[in-house]
């Protein structure tokens, strides 16, 4: 896969996380999960798997006679471009300010404060 990934929706976000907990699925195996936690329509989601084929975030293997969805990209990979597309958008991308932030806003405990400083010691220099 090219190292740009697609943007996802809010809504395409639901259909991904369904496909990334067991694939592949058939376009009806996917309205079904959906439909337990969301009140959407069949074509709804059709249209969404569609959209997601489109921007070839999906892939759909046609040779059986059901058609069956696939990511082709990691949960991990769509993550990591969704939080860079949200840091440059939000806080012009910093990290710094984006941390600086949600450590002041959140409460913390001893324990994350521990973990947080674990993470940052480790961090390899650049």
């Amino acid at each position: 896969m090219s190292n740009q990934v697609p943007g996802i929706s809010e809504a395409e976000w639901e259909v991904m996380n369904v496909l990334w907990e067991k694939e592949p699925l058939t376009a009806n195996e996917v309205i079904f999960s959906l439909q337990e936690k969301m009140d959407w329509k069949p074509k709804t989601i059709r249209t969404l798997l569609d959209r997601l084929v489109k921007k070839k975030v999906v892939g759909v293997n046609q040779n059986q006679k059901l058609y069956t969805f696939f990511p082709l990209y990691t949960q991990g990979e769509c993550q990591k471009a969704e939080a860079q597309t949200f840091l440059k958008r939000i806080y012009g991308g910093t990290m710094k300010s984006m941390l600086v932030q949600f450590i002041e806003e959140e409460e913390l405990t001893e324990e994350d404060m521990n973990e947080l400083r674990s993470i940052l010691n480790e961090k390899p220099k650049k």
